[in-house]
């Protein structure tokens, strides 16, 4: 891309108008489609270096107030969804009227069946729970990098102080990720809280709405201004997202309804590896998306070469590419730039273009994936500054 006037003319371009295709299309006998597709498949990125797993990081047994039994979970999770990694995330109430999480040897057996039924490069297991934390997120799930450690208890059970949730997100061995953040009942505002107070990943999507933006047709429930991805990213967070059932009857990673609202909420990471550390660190760098099942979606979303969750500094103009395998054709890729629809492709499930525009000193993309049959993918964010 080398004409000088380009970048007063344009926002965005493609290969497809670079001086090699123009140089090609007007060589006469000389040029050829053959050669034309060798140059715009030479400026695609390698193919990546990670691999991609799915699973279900959402879930209860009769530990709490789910219906299965622990071993039950796990093995439908594994079996009948035939997912790469998983975890339980009981609630540390464990169920209203019942002994909470700590007690009756709950989180001893819970950690048991983490290690049972870890199998590397198979079936990774994440040791995980559900934690009350009013007033901050309410409902947060905490994963834990081992397959043992102590319950987050504070001040007060079912609730959590600024201090606490200060002092338990700088921690390399746990994540913490909120859920049902659009809820009145059990929220989070973006819009009053400061960067310090933000998690690093939510969970934008369940079976009980999605939480992209205020007005989202995915919204099933209570939509309350402040709890959505894009009230944090514009608010500068530095935010991932991951897709998650939240199921209560053994259906994790399974269809249990039409589309939209009976599909499973499912993450993809990109991990060097399906063990637990590999997964727990892709999550940690937000390498990870989220989708609805139970179809696997894989999205490859890099600027430059850099994956997704990665704040990155470019020399000249970003090169920005996705690429979507899906059974389900592509009905519509949106990027997603600084919080606003930028770009719209169309039945496109792979593309590269160059963006020319800076809007501010960092710069936010994610993509929005659609499929004919109305399932939705979402990735986490790439942040860009250029030099």
């Amino acid at each position: 891309m080398k004409h000088p006037d380009r970048k007063l003319a344009k926002c965005y371009d493609m290969p497809g108008r670079s001086a090699a295709f123009t140089d090609i299309v007007y060589s006469g006998e000389d040029g050829s489609w053959e050669k034309i597709r060798a140059d715009q498949k030479s400026r695609l990125p390698a193919a990546p270096e990670y691999n991609v797993y799915f699973g279900d990081l959402h879930g209860h047994s009769n530990l709490s107030d789910g219906g299965p039994d622990i071993d039950t979970y796990y093995k439908n999770l594994r079996d009948l969804a035939k997912l790469d990694f998983g975890a339980l995330s009981d609630h540390d109430h464990g169920g209203v009227g019942k002994p909470e999480l700590w007690k009756a040897g709950k989180w001893e057996l819970i950690q048991s069946k983490v290690c049972e039924y870890y199998e590397p490069g198979k079936f990774t297991t994440i040791l995980a729970y559900e934690r009350d934390s009013y007033p901050w997120y309410n409902n947060i799930v905490v994963y834990y990098r081992g397959d043992n450690g102590e319950m987050l208890r504070g001040v007060r059970d079912g609730e959590m102080t600024r201090e606490e949730l200060h002092r338990w997100l700088a921690r390399e061995d746990l994540i913490l990720v909120p859920h049902d953040t659009t809820v009145l009942s059990s929220g989070a505002d973006f819009l009053a809280m400061d960067m310090e107070d933000m998690v690093p990943i939510l969970q934008i999507y369940s079976r009980a709405g999605c939480a992209e933006y205020m007005g989202d047709p995915l919204a099933y429930g209570d939509d309350c201004a402040g709890g959505h991805y894009q009230d944090a990213l514009a608010r500068g967070a530095k935010m991932g997202c991951i897709a998650c059932s939240d199921d209560h009857c053994g259906n994790g990673g399974l269809q249990a309804g039409e589309v939209p609202i009976g599909c499973p909420g499912i993450t993809g990471v990109w991990a060097e590896s399906n063990t637990r550390e590999a997964i727990f660190d892709a999550l940690k760098a937000r390498r990870c998306y989220g989708f609805m099942g139970s179809e696997r979606i894989t999205v490859d979303f890099r600027i430059d070469g850099h994956y997704m969750g990665e704040e990155i500094t470019v020399e000249g103009d970003p090169s920005i590419y996705y690429n979507i395998v899906s059974e389900t054709p592509v009905a519509a890729v949106t990027v997603v730039k600084n919080c606003r629809d930028y770009l719209i492709l169309r039945g496109k499930k792979e593309q590269l273009f160059y963006d020319y525009r800076k809007e501010q000193e960092e710069d936010c993309y994610y993509l929005r994936v659609k499929l004919q049959d109305g399932r939705m993918a979402w990735t986490s964010p790439i942040w860009v500054r250029r030099a």
